[in-house]
């Protein structure tokens, strides 16, 4: 048991970058100020998106600027440098193999290849806090959607389909169970989401009967998504598992808005942001109030849900370090939150992203989006980094 050593400075950049060198630190800089511009964002998404299409080579570009930042390098033994530094700093590795918009079932089971072998790294390393999934990457989306709206009306072939998206799924969450490592089903878009929640309970029920393996995602960008987490936890509880369930605010409001009004149907989105925080800090509250059935990470880059998170677990009298409960960033991103978090006790996770350059550009485009449409995101990295580097400049 561990008692919360301080409570989390998320001003203290020193912390915050002292494994960043001035280098790194100066092309954060770069990369911050270049997201925090959206046309220009928007003018690199199509740039990106036509050499990828015409299959230029652009990793002598990409490499050393943005996939440098933002991933742990092309293989698993390349993010070896980035899993040390972690660890040193209390910090926990999820490797995530980033490579997305797979069709062919070769390209699926290759896919399913990579991730299993990202979970056998974490045999014997407690370095490595969870691994993770995400269901397109095993599955067609087309037959994703389908499941997800019509289920009653696969073709054979379809639902021979399904069923090898199933045992894919099935294989790794078995192999992350054999050796004791948590794995995250991540979400997707709201067309996508029942045919990944069904493939989620399926697992929970099998993997979650003594404590949580398997956990799902919850967006609550999603004015469904409260009510759906306190289903769930009753349904866990009625049934005897444990529910594991990584709570985010999620990655896909532009999309969701813009579908929903060019088909015409109500967005499923929180009518604004203040509803999405106010539905995430309540889920913090409602799986600390929970943890006889329920395991959490708070997968999330916002400062005032991670203060919430440590003064509830102090308030409650729950141990910083209770293994049901986690914080988790994405690398190359809110480095004052998870430093300062883990600092004060807390499990914390760093998502390493990996996988060859061009199979992660779409990821890549996704976060420089993110950053750029959730406000005061990037002008905050950017301001802690500009103080950081002013503060080694009048130290040295």
């Amino acid at each position: 048991m561990s008692d919360l050593q301080q409570t989390p400075n998320f001003e203290d950049t020193q912390r915050a970058f002292a494994h960043l060198s001035e280098q790194e630190l100066t092309r954060a800089k770069f990369l911050f100020q270049a997201v925090g511009n959206i046309r220009l964002v928007r003018i690199g998404k199509a740039l990106a998106q036509l050499a990828h299409f015409l299959r230029i080579p652009v990793g002598w570009a990409i490499r050393p600027t943005v996939y440098s930042h933002f991933c742990g390098g092309e293989a698993i033994a390349e993010c070896e440098e980035t899993i040390a530094t972690l660890a040193e700093n209390q910090i926990h590795t999820i490797l995530d193999y980033s490579a997305e918009g797979k069709e062919q079932e070769s390209d699926l089971d290759d896919t399913k290849l990579r991730i299993s072998k990202a979970i056998d790294a974490t045999e014997d390393d407690q370095r490595h806090g969870f691994s993770v999934f995400k269901v397109s990457g095993i599955a067609s989306t087309a037959l994703l959607q389908k499941v997800a709206e019509d289920p009653k009306h696969l073709t054979n072939l379809e639902s021979m389909a399904w069923d090898r998206v199933k045992a894919r799924a099935g294989d790794l969450c078995e192999r992350a169970a054999s050796l004791g490592t948590p794995i995250f089903i991540d979400a997707e878009e709201t067309w996508l989401q029942n045919a990944i929640d069904a493939i989620a309970l399926d697992q929970m029920r099998k993997h979650n009967t003594h404590q949580a393996v398997v956990f799902n995602t919850v967006q609550f960008y999603r004015h469904d998504r409260l009510g759906y987490l306190q289903s769930m936890t009753r349904q866990a509880a009625g049934e005897g598992w444990h529910f594991g369930v990584k709570l985010v605010r999620g990655a896909y409001m532009e999309k969701e808005r813009k579908r929903a009004a060019e088909r015409g149907y109500p967005s499923p989105i929180q009518p604004d942001k203040a509803a999405t925080d106010r539905d995430f800090d309540a889920g913090i509250r409602w799986c600390l109030e929970h943890l006889d059935c329920v395991a959490f990470c708070s997968g999330s880059h916002n400062e005032a849900s991670n203060a919430l998170l440590a003064r509830h677990l102090q308030e409650a009298g729950i141990s910083a370090d209770d293994p049901r409960v986690w914080s988790a960033q994405l690398l190359g991103m809110s480095d004052h939150i998870s430093f300062n978090l883990a600092k004060s006790g807390l499990n914390v996770a760093k998502y390493v992203p990996f996988g060859p350059i061009r199979e992660t550009i779409p990821y890549l485009i996704r976060r420089a989006e993110e950053n750029s449409f959730v406000a005061g995101q990037t002008s905050r990295e950017l301001e802690l980094i500009k103080r950081e580097l002013q503060r080694r400049k009048q130290t040295a």
